[in-house]
């Protein structure tokens, strides 16, 4: 079903990288979304009526929340595919992520609303109505949401759509809210006992885990995340190919919104190649990063001595021993300096984001002798960053 709504609605579908193909998938898992929760919201409004239902009734509403989601999401969808302009020289991308944390809020605040009218129906309960046709509707609601979701997924994967990936997140929290209203009902037929409220406040809950969920997800990328270690490792790699590059560091990365990145990274050349040659293969790995990775790439270039035997053993040494210290680290941006009393060695090194400043020193402190104890000529002149590499999961 899937790919069949995606071959007749999306033109150039394989095409995921343009824009206009982005939003064509925006705008139809959109209007999906707009049809399959209107549908769900009237069925459970009436059964919710009919049975007397506050968790029923606050799933309906939930769904109509969705709907809602739904036509805000495609407006976002529609703004963010406008064209950079004078004042955003980026483009409107980020723009989608706000429609999501707007769709968040919302989540949030019919989760809010029907907590309260739960804790109401637990404090005076109403009587139930169980009709079999009732909860055989609420059990096909829930295999269309499961659908919505993971039609939503499928289609979020393929754009890199974070809204998508919300979008599956909070679908199937509905699954489990229809879910758990089923199994209220039943146990209400089996025992006679009347947890309808308490299932209602645990649906509430639920919703306002999902609006949370959504928010956070969205918020990631506006306040500006770590580059994803995947990313990072093909953008090094794409750069570190072509001949004349030794090595890379210092990679940073900005999301302007989905499929729409800026880059900038150091790249070494030898010290010894022409630099206007060195400047043109430059040249020509920016233009082809656009072209192939789909990233606006910015490339410093780092004269490095890839010759000396001198320097580069003493590197090595560095290298070596950095990583006896700590292996989370490492170093670039070496150079050597030599006087006739002493060595200076000049490199920037790279630690974990999260060490504090009193581990920055003590690490730095430590280097630095070590190396003083190889040979007590070196002087260090030691810059100490971080990396901007989120973490693999465990």
């Amino acid at each position: 079903m899937t790919e069949f709504l995606v071959k007749h609605f999306v033109k150039d579908y394989q095409d995921v990288e343009k824009i206009s193909v982005r939003t064509a998938y925006g705008v139809l898992a959109s209007f999906v979304g707009i049809f399959c929760n209107v549908f769900l919201f009237i069925v459970k409004f009436i059964v919710g009526l009919i049975l007397h239902s506050v968790s029923v009734t606050a799933d309906a509403f939930n769904n109509l929340s969705d709907a809602g989601s739904s036509i805000i999401s495609f407006v976002g969808v529609k703004m963010a595919e406008k064209p950079a302009d004078r004042d955003h020289p980026f483009g409107h991308g980020r723009i989608e992520y706000i429609a999501a944390l707007i769709v968040s809020f919302l989540v949030l605040e019919v989760g809010f609303t029907f907590l309260k009218d739960s804790i109401g129906k637990i404090r005076t309960p109403e009587a139930l109505n169980f009709q079999a046709v009732s909860v055989v509707i609420l059990i096909l609601s829930i295999a269309v949401k499961l659908w919505l979701g993971l039609f939503n997924r499928k289609l979020g994967v393929k754009i890199d759509s974070k809204v998508m990936q919300a979008v599956f997140t909070d679908s199937m929290g509905d699954v489990i809210t229809t879910g758990a209203t089923v199994a209220s009902l039943l146990f209400f037929r089996i025992t006679g006992i009347n947890i309808d409220g308490i299932v209602g406040a645990c649906v509430a809950l639920v919703v306002m885990w999902a609006g949370v969920g959504i928010a956070k997800d969205t918020l990631e990328p506006l306040i500006g995340e770590a580059i994803d270690p995947e990313m990072y490792d093909e953008i090094k790699r794409f750069v570190e190919s072509y001949d004349g590059i030794v090595g890379t560091h210092d990679l940073i990365v900005h999301n302007y919104g989905p499929g729409r990145s800026m880059a900038s990274i150091h790249a070494e050349v030898p010290n010894d190649v022409n630099i206007e040659q060195s400047h043109e293969i430059i040249d020509r790995i920016e233009r082809e990063a656009s072209r192939e990775l789909g990233v606006f790439l910015v490339i410093h270039m780092d004269p490095v001595e890839t010759k000396d035997t001198r320097v580069l053993h003493i590197r090595s040494q560095a290298v070596r021993l950095l990583r006896s210290l700590d292996p989370a680290c490492s170093l670039h941006d070496f150079r050597v300096v030599h006087g006739e009393k002493q060595i200076n060695l000049i490199f920037d090194m790279v630690v974990p984001i999260d060490y504090s400043r009193e581990k920055r020193k003590e690490l730095s402190e430590e280097m630095e002798k070590r190396l003083k104890d190889m040979d007590e000529r070196y002087e260090c002149v030691i810059t100490v960053e971080s990396d901007y590499v989120a973490k693999t999961e465990e």
